[in-house]
């Protein structure tokens, strides 16, 4: 199928998926169902972030065991809005708003990352962060836990933004540099390492 189309089927694809992550009551059974979601698009969509040549031996995506620790809740501090340019990976930037910052305690240590709203048409939360694990056992660019844009949404808890590191993942760019992905702010490196969600292989 064409470019677009293709594109506007992953992202559906991935929407569908998240949304049944979100139903499912069991979140260690709804990572696994995740996991071998994203393979099988990783190693049969037509927008897959793997190249194409490469695609029949990939062996990913490597993911760190299941941690039930990892599953946090964040209280949201609201920020003055801000109008930032967020790096990307081919060394241009988008803009985004940064709105408020997530605050969670995860494996005994108090974290924090700053929240984002992007600044174009449909607009969708963004959240990606670093920590000790990137550029050694993770990927040196980062992690993503939201990209709604694309579907990549836990949801809530009441008032409290869920945040499960287990399904923390590498972005398209990681893979291929012809993608173009925002790589996390400064401010969004976490000085613990969080070994939960996409790992290197």
């Amino acid at each position: 199928m064409p470019g677009i189309v293709s594109l506007a089927d992953w992202r559906r694809v991935v929407t569908e998926l998240y949304g049944s992550v979100r139903a499912d009551r069991d979140p260690g059974h709804a990572w696994q169902r995740w996991c071998e979601a994203r393979r099988d698009l990783f190693v049969s969509h037509a927008q897959s972030p793997i190249p194409g040549t490469e695609r029949s031996s990939y062996g990913g995506p490597y993911l760190f065991p299941y941690d039930p620790a990892a599953r946090v809740t964040a209280s949201l501090e609201p920020l003055d809005a801000d109008v930032v340019e967020v790096d990307t990976s081919d060394g241009h930037s988008t803009r985004m708003i940064r709105f408020a910052r997530a605050r969670f305690e995860l494996v005994g240590h108090s974290g924090a990352l700053e929240m984002f709203w992007l600044d174009q048409y449909g607009g969708g939360l963004y959240l990606a962060f670093r920590d000790a694990t990137s550029g050694g056992a993770t990927y040196g660019g980062g992690r993503y836990l939201l990209d709604t844009v694309k579907g990549a949404d836990l949801g809530t808890d009441g008032e409290r933004l869920v945040l499960d590191f287990n399904f923390a993942y590498q972005p398209s760019c990681s893979y291929d540099p012809r993608w173009s992905c925002p790589l996390p702010p400064p401010g969004n490196t976490l000085p613990f390492a969080v070994t939960a969600g996409e790992r290197l292989g």
